[in-house]
């Protein structure tokens, strides 16, 4: 059975200080590809299958586009998204479902509150129950729906990893990686999740978050709208305060966050990181991609440390900060 690579292949990535002490270290491998695709940067193991979770978004939205999914914009944004559940997120995925011909009920993935506290609150208080439209991977399932209807494709059954649009969406992600899927796997939403290298992630990730809208190649135009949808309304992919909107907002990035500590990062001149924290830890996965791209001159060192003042990496005791997490390379 495939599995991810082994402790003694991974490398420090970063660390928990607490008033001055390391009480916690997070190891992981991570590539960082240049402009033109070559390799800068290798730590650990990158050739070992691993589940890129969502991260694996902005691929199986490509896939919903080349299979004449009509999106675009916000609502393309949200097609690649892992939202917070505000009620912007939910009306635009809406948006998406009443243009499919469907409703709430026809989402595949499972009730669940928002990640948004705010708006969480407000339910709780309002007595509203956990619904599937507030899921935070409700975008990219509407978007799935979607694509089902402009096909004529029957949306039942649109999770099967044999249902034309699964089917659809592995060749795509396949074309992009460079290598077959070592394992297919359910995801927490409940769509299939393809395992791979963290080198094809890093590879299908460059290609389109370098891709040009002006291309003669459909693939790539469609890459070149889809990223430009996320950089012009980076509120849709995550939501306010959190590390995805608030990289793309300061820095002008190409990021997806994925559980289990995987996060994608593609720089405004095309160098681009792809990491996997081996704990399954999110927690320092942004801040170590951004320093991996600072050291590698794509961004400033004073652009990337005024967004780690915006990222939650600090740590509390006694109700004030009294550490963090900070990376190690």
């Amino acid at each position: 059975m495939p599995q991810t690579f082994a402790a003694a292949d991974a490398v420090e990535l970063a660390v928990v200080e607490r008033s001055g002490f390391v009480e916690s270290r997070h190891s992981g491998s991570a590539l960082v590809l240049s402009p033109d695709g070559l390799v800068i940067e290798q730590l650990g193991d990158v050739s070992a299958p691993i589940l890129p979770r969502s991260s694996l978004k902005p691929l199986q939205a490509l896939a919903c586009l080349t299979a004449g999914a009509p999106l675009e914009n916000e609502m393309l944004g949200l097609a690649t998204a892992s939202h917070s559940g505000t009620d912007r997120h939910v009306s635009v995925v809406r948006d998406i479902l009443q243009a499919a011909g469907l409703g709430e009920e026809d989402l595949g993935c499972p009730a669940a509150w928002p990640l948004d506290q705010a708006t969480r609150d407000e339910m709780v208080r309002e007595h509203y129950e956990p619904a599937r439209i507030r899921m935070n991977c409700s975008g990219k399932h509407a978007a799935m729906l979607l694509t089902c209807t402009a096909n004529g494709w029957d949306p039942r059954g649109y999770l099967d990893p044999e249902h034309p649009l699964q089917v659809h969406i592995r060749d795509v992600v396949e074309r992009l990686i460079g290598e077959k899927a070592r394992a297919t796997a359910v995801d927490g939403c409940g769509a299939p999740v393809y395992a791979m290298s963290l080198g094809g992630l890093a590879k299908a990730i460059h290609r389109v978050g370098t891709a040009s809208q002006t291309s003669p190649f459909a693939l790539h135009r469609q890459a070149g709208t889809l990223v430009r949808a996320v950089r012009e309304h980076p509120w849709t992919i995550d939501g306010p305060g959190r590390p995805d909107t608030v990289a793309i907002e300061r820095l002008g990035v190409f990021a997806k966050t994925g559980a289990e500590g995987v996060v994608v990062v593609v720089a405004p001149n095309g160098t681009t990181v792809a990491l996997k924290m081996l704990d399954g830890s999110g927690r320092a996965a942004m801040a170590v991609a951004l320093r991996l791209l600072e050291r590698s001159g794509a961004l400033t060192s004073a652009a990337v440390a005024d967004t780690m003042t915006r990222l939650p990496l600090s740590v509390s005791g006694g109700g004030r900060d009294v550490g963090a997490i900070r990376p190690v390379v």
